[in-house]
């Protein structure tokens, strides 16, 4: 590819609205001062970003951006989809907000459907609405240990679900959680993470002994009894580290058998995003007893949910449970319209073509850049691990930063992860097109040649 002109954005007809907030410096002056210093920015040079239009972003100056990264892989249908922000805005003039202790039809009508997604026989038909990812993990580990009388879970190394207290602890990053607050009956086994794998094995040759770890665990870290075993489809945050073949088949068997159950983290996974199938799991051939869902189920809502199968769901019964906001009218109007858009305009089959399209590429530009170390992910739920050297793996950190930073000069936002933050996540709206990922790819090449020299 000729590198002597930079790659251009597909031409779009829409036309941002002039800006006419405070300027970016005031902007960021407000941030320092009374918001939480926790709060943490990409880039050197803040993004402001003040208007959103499918798969494109806008900054104050009318700069447009390509955004590969979703909020987060949270925008799955694109940035104020037209369909979803007129059902929206009906819904914001009738009724804002009512909590579950009075009827309202939207909520129903969303779990139904939502019901009608998962795979025949599964028996996963009811859901319980709450605000994020964090919170549907939290009713999930709840539902588990009341469900089995068992308290211990088993997550994996390398996982993240989510911020709060017990999601904290089954995260099992250091970088994301806090010292003082206690892990408590959680135990972490090995990631099935082929390019590091911890045993130094390669798949298929390996025989899986990954999986078998949680085995282990089991044996010898618990009572031998477990509520849950729980695990994102693909590693969202750990840098879309893809299981292979077999391994949830096997892992599941074994915590069955330990009286637990299985539980499929889909918040970054699921709704189509891995092309093949709707949900993350199903590329494995298994079955969870409990589905925790947010992000891309409201394309930017705060939406989350957690469905299982009814004898389970009614351990919420055993004493009051309740969520204020819980199937709030404009949250459930929102993730009913997202839903309802993903079926009409096919975007599950668009993640997988667009998806194998853009894999593609990334692995010709394996090829050329010695700093790609591996390319891996399904549909448009892809990772990039950067590395200074292919044999000893060491993690391209800085490099990584700094792919980043000339990615967003050229209109290209894209995320990092990973424990050692070296691997950009490629995770758009699924109405990405070819121009779009034919431009993502051509940046990209242009800013490694650049690193090169």
């Amino acid at each position: 590819m000729p590198t002597e002109s930079r790659a251009s954005l597909p031409i779009i007809d829409h036309t941002p609205a002039p800006y006419d907030g405070p300027p970016k410096s005031e902007v960021l002056a407000l941030r320092q001062q009374y918001l939480t210093p926790g709060l943490i920015t990409y880039y050197r040079d803040p993004l402001l970003l003040v208007e959103g239009h499918m798969q494109y972003l806008w900054d104050e100056t009318g700069k447009r951006y390509l955004d590969a990264f979703a909020g987060i892989v949270t925008v799955s249908v694109g940035h104020c989809h037209p369909d979803i922000v007129k059902k929206v805005q009906e819904q914001v003039g009738k009724l804002q907000h009512v909590t579950t202790i009075y009827l309202h039809p939207t909520i129903g009508e969303f779990g139904k459907k939502l019901a009608e997604h998962f795979p025949d026989g599964s028996g996963l038909t009811q859901t319980y609405f709450t605000n994020s990812g964090s919170e549907a993990n939290e009713i999930a580990i709840l539902s588990a240990r009341e469900f089995t009388g068992n308290q211990e879970v088993i997550s994996l190394r390398n996982g993240y679900h989510g911020g709060t207290q017990a999601t904290m602890a089954l995260t099992a990053h250091s970088t994301w959680k806090f010292k003082q607050n206690p892990t408590i009956n959680v135990k972490n086994a090995l990631a099935p993470y082929c390019y590091r794998c911890p045993y130094g094995l390669e798949y298929p040759s390996c025989g899986l002994k990954c999986a078998k770890d949680v085995e282990n665990v089991i044996k010898y870290e618990t009572s031998g009894q477990v509520a849950a075993f729980i695990a994102e489809s693909i590693q969202g945050v750990g840098g879309a580290v893809t299981p292979p073949p077999g391994y949830f088949e096997i892992v599941y068997d074994i915590v069955r058998k330990a009286g637990g159950l299985c539980i499929a983290d889909e918040v970054q996974s699921g709704f189509g995003r891995t092309g093949d199938h709707f949900w993350g799991f199903e590329n494995y051939g298994v079955t969870p007893d409990m589905v925790t869902m947010a992000k891309g189920i409201g394309n930017g809502a705060p939406l989350g949910a957690c469905t299982t199968r009814p004898e389970i769901a009614a351990m919420m019964k055993n004493r009051i449970h309740f969520n204020t906001y819980g199937g709030n009218p404009i949250s459930m109007t929102q993730g009913l319209a997202t839903l309802e858009v993903i079926d009409r305009d096919q975007i599950q089959q668009n993640a997988k073509t667009i998806g194998e399209h853009l894999k593609n590429r990334l692995l010709e530009l394996q090829e050329r850049h010695p700093l790609i170390g591996d390319v891996r992910g399904k549909g448009l739920m892809l990772g990039v691990e950067l590395v200074r050297d292919r044999k000893t793996k060491e993690p391209a950190n800085t490099e990584a930063a700094d792919v980043m930073e000339r990615t967003k000069e050229r209109g290209l936002i894209i995320g990092k992860g990973g424990l050692f933050g070296n691997t950009l996540r490629i995770k758009p709206p699924m109405c990405l097109n070819k121009d779009d990922a034919d431009f993502l790819v051509d940046t990209l090449d242009e800013v490694l040649l650049e690193l090169k020299r």
